[in-house]
């Protein structure tokens, strides 16, 4: 497949990527308010983020190594931000520790699930030559799968053993540790790309 095919499947797995990412955002993020949940907030703000890494990877695809590279570092610094979002979130749940509805929390994660994993396979085949940019947007929709997996467990935990917003809590900051790791791993990979550049 020649180069310009390469980039034309990427940029469109990316568009719909984003598009799925969008649209998915504001259904998590409403739910995540109602019930109070820290990893749903993480995770809907997380969609967003996402949204914005896909549309500026689709602006960038037609620019040089350099320039991608330098876009791969401040998409390393976009990655922080759900990370931020949920230590706020984090701290208001911890003064008011109130549980989520647990069924409301493990389906709305199941459809989370379900948008991140189609991101994920149609992102696969494209991060191995589409630089820093394609591993920032795959990295985010495959983190994004174990984070709904995990958010799921925390509704069976919840309403199961532990009736508590403990669980929620803890998901929530451990989506934020998955993201910093994704930022580090986008991050070295562009720093790579600005120095084969150079």
């Amino acid at each position: 497949m020649s180069e310009a095919a390469k980039n034309s499947t990427f940029r469109r797995a990316v568009f719909w990527a984003g598009t799925f990412n969008l649209a998915y955002f504001g259904i998590e993020f409403a739910v995540a308010l109602a019930i109070g949940s820290v990893s749903l907030f993480a995770d809907s703000i997380d969609f967003l983020e996402d949204a914005s890494v896909n549309l500026l990877i689709m602006l960038a695809l037609g620019w040089g190594l350099k320039q991608r590279a330098r876009l791969g570092m401040a998409l390393a610094g976009i990655l922080l931000v759900p990370g931020l979002a949920t230590l706020w979130m984090a701290w208001q749940k911890f003064l008011h520790p109130v549980p989520p509805s647990p069924l409301l929390l493990s389906a709305t994660a199941a459809g989370a699930m379900l948008i991140n994993a189609t991101c994920a396979l149609m992102l696969a085949r494209h991060r191995a030559h589409g630089g820093s940019l394609a591993k920032a947007a795959y990295l985010s929709a495959r983190n994004d799968v174990l984070a709904n997996i995990a958010i799921i467990l925390t509704g069976m935990v919840t309403a199961s053993f532990w009736r508590s917003a403990w669980p929620d809590l803890l998901v929530g900051l451990g989506i934020a540790i998955i993201n910093a790791d994704a930022a580090r791993e986008v991050w070295s990979a562009a720093r790579e790309e600005h120095s084969a550049a150079a």
